[in-house]
């Protein structure tokens, strides 16, 4: 079997809403593909709308939540792309951008892509908690570890495979991105933003981040500021 270019992680709790169409959408990118969606103790119709994609993507379940991070680290070893990109299970972000991010990877231009949401700005219907953490976040980062980011915190990060797994991510909720983040500049990467679309969606939505995630954020930054592999 052809390996794919691109493995794409998609951890998935109570999306019952959105699940279909993200997965669909991902069927359709014109790449090679991989898709592993992590059910991650979903009590609502997530794994049955899961099951109408059989033998055209991965499932893997866990009978109770484990978070966002560890729903990552638990699909990592099936992945047999080049390189993983991670996919939320809402509609935030667009599954047809992820074509273009991959192909500086592809290229071997660099290992690491973000996806930088605010290439125009912050966006306004970002609730203001959010924004101050963002610029904070991106802050935090050129302080600690002398690196321009202007979107540390993007679901959008696409990473090469060999790379992602050196890391011994940790992780086990949303600090998987502070600690990719900083592992990434630890073992050298360049991380390379390209702008992406963005469009937020609220708590009454299924949103599961909140500002007060926060400090594990910037906790997760200066635990690992001196990390070695």
């Amino acid at each position: 079997m052809t390996k794919p270019d691109l493995t794409i992680i998609v951890p998935a709790l109570n999306e019952e809403r959105t699940i279909r169409e993200v997965v669909d959408r991902l069927l359709s990118l014109n790449a090679s593909t991989q898709i592993i969606v992590v059910d991650d103790g979903s009590s609502d119709k997530t794994a049955d709308i899961l099951g109408e994609f059989a033998n055209r993507i991965e499932v893997v379940t866990n009978a109770q939540p484990s978070g966002k991070g560890a729903a990552i680290v638990k699909a990592l070893p099936l992945a047999k792309g080049r390189l993983v990109a991670i996919q939320d299970a809402d509609l935030e972000y667009a599954p047809e951008e992820l074509v273009a991010l991959a192909q500086p990877i592809l290229d071997e231009q660099t290992k690491v892509v973000f996806g930088n949401r605010f290439h125009h700005g912050l966006p306004k219907d970002m609730a203001i908690p959010n924004k101050i953490v963002n610029i904070l976040l991106a802050a935090t980062v050129r302080v600690l570890f002398g690196v321009k980011l202007h979107d540390e915190a993007t679901c959008y990060k696409l990473i090469d495979t060999e790379l992602l797994r050196q890391m011994n991510l940790q992780c086990k909720r949303f600090e998987f991105c502070p600690e990719v983040t900083a592992k990434a500049i630890r073992l050298g990467a360049q991380i390379t933003e390209l702008p992406i679309s963005y469009v937020p969606r609220t708590k009454a939505d299924g949103k599961k981040i909140r500002w007060t995630d926060a400090p594990d954020a910037f906790l997760t930054l200066f635990k690992y500021r001196f990390w070695k592999p």
